[in-house]
């Protein structure tokens, strides 16, 4: 993905941000993220996370998620490659829904998926 490509809404801020969340699970959420993108999408998949319209993102370059699977990928189980235990949505759903994020699944601008986390409450930062 190319850096400061971005496609409706306000602009990505580029600036540093803190996140107001347990960091043990929003470690585990980006874990399961990437792990699903690279799972689906192969290991030359790229991974950008970022922030735009007040929320928090992540999004790659892969295959993308089908908008008929985009429900369904959060229940427990739910999965397309065989030896998969098809949990990885599932806990990022449940990590986003213990600290009051809501998870939408559009399609990132290169054709892979992306996941915007709505909801999240960003710390002030200090520019120096």
């Amino acid at each position: 993905m190319e850096h400061g490509r971005h496609e409706g809404g306000d602009p990505p801020d580029r600036r540093s941000k803190q996140i107001e969340r347990d960091p043990d699970r929003l470690q585990q959420l980006f874990e399961n993220l990437i792990s699903n993108a690279i799972t689906h999408g192969g290991p030359a998949t790229t991974c950008a996370v970022g922030t735009a319209d007040g929320s928090l993102y992540f999004e790659d370059d892969g295959t993308g998620i089908p908008e008929e699977d985009r429900e369904l990928v959060f229940e427990s189980g739910f999965t397309t490659e065989a030896g998969n235990m098809g949990l990885g949505l599932t806990i990022v759903e449940r990590i986003a829904s213990a600290h009051g994020w809501e998870l939408e699944i559009t399609d990132s601008a290169d054709g892979g998926a992306r996941l915007v986390l709505h909801g999240v409450s960003f710390q002030p930062t200090m520019v120096n």
